[in-house]
């Protein structure tokens, strides 16, 4: 792949454009990057200023290492390669990547799957699907991982949005491999921060809008405008011959009326609750599987939880949107047998119930809890292991103690990526929340700040036929302690607890590296 810096900045909207030095025929013949490190010779580097550290700084390695020309925002002369100054360089990053790999999202049909809760769950309920239609061939890009159709990778530490470079290299992986859709995962990051600028999107599915990343958005309204982007680029991005603009949005959301608002052809309302396009109804859930019906056709489905029904549907919408047959949508469902970290069972022979769930918000949270209280008989406790993550939401850690002393017997406070923060600062401010709801410290809730030690201790605490329920970390191979990544799976800690081990909060193996922000 080969293209000029000129063709490139065709790309870029003239209103970002500030300046240009140099020769802007110079070819870019490998990607465009915003690591220095990921240059290759050929290459473009774009510059920005994160939250933790200024590609400006970076700009000679990247020379050092073969960049052909330079995107910044800073007033720069003198280089040896052209440089191309930009308002905001993060906003055309993905609108550069897309460019130099032709456009990949102009040749696929792109389904963008945004909210608080539920997203991975209903990417990949929405795969399992397609891979039952014989006229759809699709890929996804996760938090957890991406589906290039010929091969899979993982797509990073913490959940988050991969970056543009790496967007757009894994649509153009899709492509070679010949498959017709991706769908995509966009989070509230990932789109405020531009990442995702230069998809073109066509079905916007909607799971919720709940309490979370207020840290970084700075108030719910901001938060909800973040995801609102995603609807906005229904409007604002490239039509595809024969394929409708379509948003698909949960009914039982406080936002809903908000999001079904914003143009697009069709409207697509689904709900578990009450009136909708698409309702559940006859809902049945058993030891192994939950039941529903929507019109005449009943469905299986294997995952636990009312909010799993709510994940169902909007793959079933997205799904039939995008004309997919109802004997294809049954089956995909039907199909999905686990997502791993998503109200996993771990079993090492013991005589009550271990999960681990990836719930990391308060309506993850009471949502999760709730399901597991389903499960157990009468007289059967319910035992929460959560934490909650430094340098994020504050209020939160308030609000996730408070429902779990709500509706779990006993709580254990632990270790969940405190990074720089005080962990004992973040556990006082969670056993503030766990007394506002009646929670009593030695009774109904515990500090144990290693949670290895606390999933241990959980695991000592339970009686045959209750329910042990780690939270928040799921399926995540890290924790972050200070700047540095550490090993870290809780459902192998989990394991550990039932076999009669603590696992180590800090392994011996050593950091992974630096935490992603």
């Amino acid at each position: 792949m080969s293209k000029t810096l000129q063709e490139l900045l065709k790309e870029i909207p003239a209103a970002e454009l500030l300046s240009t030095s140099g020769d802007l025929t110079t070819p870019i013949t490998a990607p465009v990057v915003e690591a220095s490190g990921a240059v290759k010779p050929g290459g473009l580097f774009v510059a920005r200023a994160g939250r933790s550290a200024d590609g400006h700084d970076y700009i000679r390695a990247a020379i050092a290492a073969g960049a052909a020309a330079i995107v910044g925002e800073a007033e720069l002369a003198g280089l040896p390669v052209p440089y191309v100054r930009v308002k905001n360089a993060g906003r055309i990053l993905g609108r550069l990547c897309s460019a130099w790999h032709d456009f990949p999202a102009r040749k696929l049909v792109i389904i963008g799957v945004t909210g608080t809760d539920g997203k991975t769950t209903t990417c990949l309920l929405l795969h399992s699907i397609f891979k039952h239609s014989s006229s759809i061939k699709a890929g996804y890009i996760s938090t957890i991982s991406a589906d290039f159709g010929d091969g899979s990778a993982s797509t990073g530490l913490h959940v988050t949005t991969p970056g543009a470079p790496e967007i757009q290299a894994c649509l153009a992986k899709m492509l070679e491999a010949g498959l017709t859709h991706c769908i995509l995962e966009m989070t509230s990051h990932g789109l405020a921060q531009g990442r995702l600028n230069g998809v073109d999107i066509d079905v916007a599915v909607l799971t919720n809008v709940m309490h979370e990343h207020l840290d970084y958005h700075g108030s719910w309204r901001e938060y909800r405008a973040a995801k609102a982007i995603m609807f906005h680029k229904l409007r604002t991005t490239r039509r595809k011959p024969a394929v409708d603009k379509v948003s698909v949005i949960n009914a039982d959301d406080p936002s809903a009326e908000y999001f079904t608002a914003m143009p697009s052809d069709r409207l697509i309302t689904y709900s578990i609750k009450g009136r909708a396009d698409r309702s559940a109804h006859g809902i049945i859930h058993s030891s192994d599987c939950t039941t529903f019906r929507v019109w005449d056709k009943r469905y299986t489905l294997h995952l636990p939880g009312d909010f799993n029904i709510a994940n169902a549907l909007a793959a079933l919408c997205a799904a039939q949107a995008l004309g997919v047959g109802w004997d294809a949508i049954k089956a995909g469902i039907a199909g999905v047998k686990g997502i791993p970290g998503r109200m996993e069972r771990i079993d090492e022979g013991q005589n009550f119930i271990a999960i681990v769930d990836f719930a990391h918000t308060p309506n993850a949270l009471r949502r999760a809890l709730e399901a597991g209280r389903g499960m157990l008989a009468p007289g059967a406790r319910l035992i929460a292991v959560f934490g909650s993550a430094g340098l994020r939401d504050v209020e939160k850690r308030r609000l996730m103690a408070q429902t779990s002393a709500q509706l779990a017997d006993m709580t254990v406070l632990t270790a969940e990526d405190p990074r720089t923060e005080s962990l004992a600062d973040i556990l006082e401010l969670m056993a503030e929340g766990c007394r506002a709801a009646g929670g009593v410290e030695g009774e109904t809730f515990i500090r144990v700040p290693d949670r290895g030690e606390a999933i241990y201790a959980a695991c000592q605490m339970a009686a045959p036929g209750d329910l042990v329920m780690a939270c928040g970390k799921g399926h995540e191979q890290s924790m972050c302690f200070g700047e540095i990544e550490h090993p870290w799976d809780d459902r192998e800690a989990l394991r550990s607890a039932l076999r009669g081990a603590p696992l180590a909060t800090l392994p011996t193996a050593g950091p992974k590296r630096h935490a992603r922000a």
